[in-house]
């Protein structure tokens, strides 16, 4: 049974005196046993046993050898100061994304950002950025993600209209290895109250690419959902060729049932509260429209409009440059399960890899590509995420004085009644 460390360390302690007190043979003894019990390397073994206890003289100080103790060893710094801040400007343009995401555009990235002016890095730099390793980045920005360091709600109501109609996929069945195949889903912005209309957010995934497009509608019903998934439809790359929903009765009705029969367009859902089966566009809800919009309550005709002129900015930012990583595989070994991602890749990307978009449509995605500027939808984009909070303020400042009016308007009327009830007392 071989010994830990700390034991090891303890029987060196022990061992080493007899071994350097020992003749020829006695050492020969007790360096097998030493080599038994330890598992050491013998060369490694005979160099402890020497070595522990050791004194050596340098000038007027001694030193005593001992191997509980390990010189710590003075690395050279590769990635200095220069290299965190560009790196930090990077990362808070790219929306704070992990490593491993980041590390995978970042050759895309930089010359993108230095033809647009908006980087100028030193020769030295540049390279250094080009070579890091996603744990780098990681272990660079670990302050910065401190520094800076959600919640769910879900209003869906089950549909029982057409839902024997209606066929179920779960997660496991997505083998669709073609874009065209989505997912969809409504966010709510409610603010935490679900009294009242509010708006809502249609969220269509692709489970292929992971290409993403989101459009707000004043409150779920039918006609307003169904009227944003027509225009969505417009804007993909790609044919829509399938749909699958939660069991919310915005989805299962017999309009849309209708409109995916007369275009050939399949129809399924999930089980009924198993999240898990709609994964793909539930990751999206978070990732792309709570990170962008919050959890703040939205109900004004001025909020939806900018809502939705976000979404136009956040679908070119998310779909061109913030790269996916999709699941390959899951293998359970005890009770660690260990997960294999492919290489991430933009939506952008997948969908020029694809067979089976058309050579006109990539065409037309790579001229919209080229004239893009990441760091510009950035900046755009938080532009309008203040307008929208300064909407949501205004409307909370008015609300409050409302109240404030209503208050002052009641108090006088107690103090008649109090008055009142005086005087006939006397």
């Amino acid at each position: 049974m071989r010994l830990m460390m700390r034991e090891k360390k303890a029987l060196v302690k022990v061992v080493a005196p007899r071994f350097q007190e020992g003749g020829i043979k006695d050492k020969e003894v007790i360096l097998d046993e030493f080599v038994e019990a330890t598992g050491y390397n013998r060369c490694y073994a005979a160099y402890l046993l020497r070595s522990h206890g050791k004194r050596v003289r340098v000038g007027k100080v001694t030193i005593i050898g001992d191997v509980g103790k390990r010189l710590k060893r003075e690395s050279r710094k590769i990635y200095d100061q220069k290299v965190l801040n560009a790196l930090k400007q990077i990362w808070m343009l790219m929306d704070c994304i992990c490593g491993k995401r980041l590390v995978g555009i970042l050759k895309e990235l930089i010359p993108i950002l230095e033809q647009h002016g908006e980087i100028v890095l030193p020769s030295e730099t540049r390279g250094k950025l080009l070579k890091i390793s996603a744990a780098t980045i990681d272990r660079l920005l670990t302050e910065e993600k401190n520094r800076l360091a959600g919640r769910g709600r879900s209003r869906t109501k089950p549909g029982t209209l057409l839902k024997n109609q209606i066929p179920i996929r779960t997660f496991s069945e997505w083998s669709d290895a073609r874009p065209g195949f989505v997912e969809i889903d409504l966010v709510a912005h409610d603010g935490g109250s679900s009294s009242g209309e509010y708006a809502q957010t249609l969220d269509v995934t692709d489970v292929c690419t992971g290409w993403t497009e989101a459009r707000a509608v004043r409150n779920k019903a039918q006609v307003w959902v169904f009227e944003a998934l027509v225009q969505i439809r417009q804007q993909l790359p790609f044919e829509l060729l399938g749909i699958d929903s939660d069991n919310g009765s915005e989805f299962i009705n017999a309009h849309l049932v209708h409109y995916c029969d007369e275009n050939h367009i399949t129809f399924t859902r999930t089980r009924s509260y198993r999240k898990n089966d709609n994964c793909f566009v539930e990751q999206k809800n978070y990732s792309v429209v709570r990170r962008a919009v919050g959890y703040m309550r939205h109900d004004t005709p001025e909020e939806l409009k900018v809502l939705n002129e976000l979404y136009e900015y956040l679908g070119l930012y998310t779909n061109f440059f913030q790269p996916v990583m999709k699941l390959v595989s899951k293998e359970r070994v005890g009770a660690k399960v260990r997960k294999t991602y492919d290489k991430p890749r933009t939506p952008y990307r997948r969908i020029l890899e694809s067979e089976q978009v058309t050579p006109a449509t990539k065409k037309q995605l790579t001229r919209t590509y080229r004239g893009l500027n990441p760091a510009q939808l950035k900046r755009d984009i938080t532009g309008l995420q203040n307008e929208l909070m300064n909407l949501v303020a205004a409307k909370e400042a008015i609300r409050l004085m409302g109240v404030q009016h209503a208050a002052a308007k009641a108090l006088p009327s107690k103090r008649r009644a109090g008055s009142s009830l005086h005087s006939k007392s006397r």
